[in-house]
């Protein structure tokens, strides 16, 4: 064999499997006996468009056996926005079985807002149940009650697009028992008949606007807590008490305060009276001096002062008779 031949040989077979890359006949032929109505220039065209033929002949040929009438033109339009065509159309087929009433574009719009359509389906065909996380609540008396609940839901496919997911129908749950245990005049009510707690959380409405319909809420757990209304009282009592004490010992450092001035104050005088004392003798010599002061009268005024000790003396209780002699006598 000459290498001219060699070489043809081998762009035959090239070209061939090139040809069998852009035009698969194989699974044309798939979708011919399985009922699917397409072309092949329309799969080698999908090539180009950077879609794999594979997945969109497969989900037809599925859709197809399920009764289902899918458009090649829709299920490469959802591929090419992002979308999830397997899911979708596991999700039809589903609900087509289901008796539920979904369409091809509310699936493939369910499932580009980032939901799982499929899951969805399953969740309305079979409902889910969510445990909620306890929840503490106080009835009237100050008792804390803590409390489980178990909400069984199944997916409202209507709401799916827009509507709230898990976490606002346990916020709302939560909402619901706190309001119904805080109704409640005791927490031996509450415990002897927790479906009251179901049946006023039930009556709100809690799923509106969100993803789910509630089907019922079940109480699975109700312990008692802390005594809560005792432990205000005396966290109240202690706070009374730390008020009143400083406002005691303020009242005590203003008294000190006004005592020290006093004192302030009186040593204050005695200080002007010491100095006036002082200066008696001072005017005395000086009324010597100038003969405006003889020494009987100064005699006189000793006997006036020695008088008036003497009757200070006896005016006090248990006073005595002073026998101190007179300035001058013997």
């Amino acid at each position: 064999m000459t290498p001219t031949t060699i070489i043809l040989v081998v762009v035959i077979f090239i070209l061939f499997c090139l040809f069998l890359y852009l035009v698969p006949v194989g699974l044309w032929f798939q979708a011919l006996v399985s009922g699917v109505h397409t072309s092949l220039i329309q799969l080698m065209f999908m090539r180009f468009r950077k879609v794999p033929p594979s997945v969109i002949v497969n989900n037809m040929i599925n859709g197809a056996k399920a009764g289902l009438k899918l458009s090649q033109n829709e299920l490469e339009a959802h591929y090419l926005a992002g979308g999830n065509v397997g899911n979708v159309v596991q999700a039809l087929i589903s609900a087509n079985k289901a008796n539920m009433n979904l369409d091809f574009h509310t699936a493939t719009a369910i499932d580009l807002a980032g939901r799982d359509v499929l899951k969805a389906v399953q969740t309305s065909v079979n409902p889910k149940v969510i445990d909620t996380p306890p929840v503490a609540a106080v009835a009237m008396n100050g008792i804390q009650l803590i409390a489980k609940a178990r909400v069984t839901v199944r997916t409202n496919i209507k709401q799916l697009v827009g509507g709230a997911g898990e976490e606002t129908i346990l916020a709302r749950v939560g909402e619901g028992i706190v309001t119904a245990i805080g109704s409640a005049e005791t927490h031996k009510q509450v415990l002897e008949n927790p479906d009251t707690i179901s049946k006023l959380v039930l009556s709100k409405g809690l799923d509106s606007g969100t993803a789910f319909e509630i089907l019922s809420i079940d109480i699975a757990d109700i312990d008692v807590g802390k005594n809560i209304g005792a432990q205000l009282q005396m966290d109240q009592a202690n706070a009374d008490k730390n008020i009143a004490q400083a406002k005691a010992e303020e009242r005590r450092a203003m008294a000190v305060a006004s005592e020290q001035e006093m004192k302030a104050k009186a040593q204050e005088a005695r200080a002007r009276v010491i100095e006036a004392e002082a200066e008696v003798p001072k005017a005395m010599a000086e009324a010597f001096r100038n003969g405006n002061l003889g020494i009987m009268d100064y005699y006189r005024m000793k006997n006036i002062q020695a008088d008036t000790e003497m009757r200070e003396s006896l005016s006090k209780p248990g006073g005595k008779t002073a026998n101190k002699p007179l300035d001058g006598q013997k």
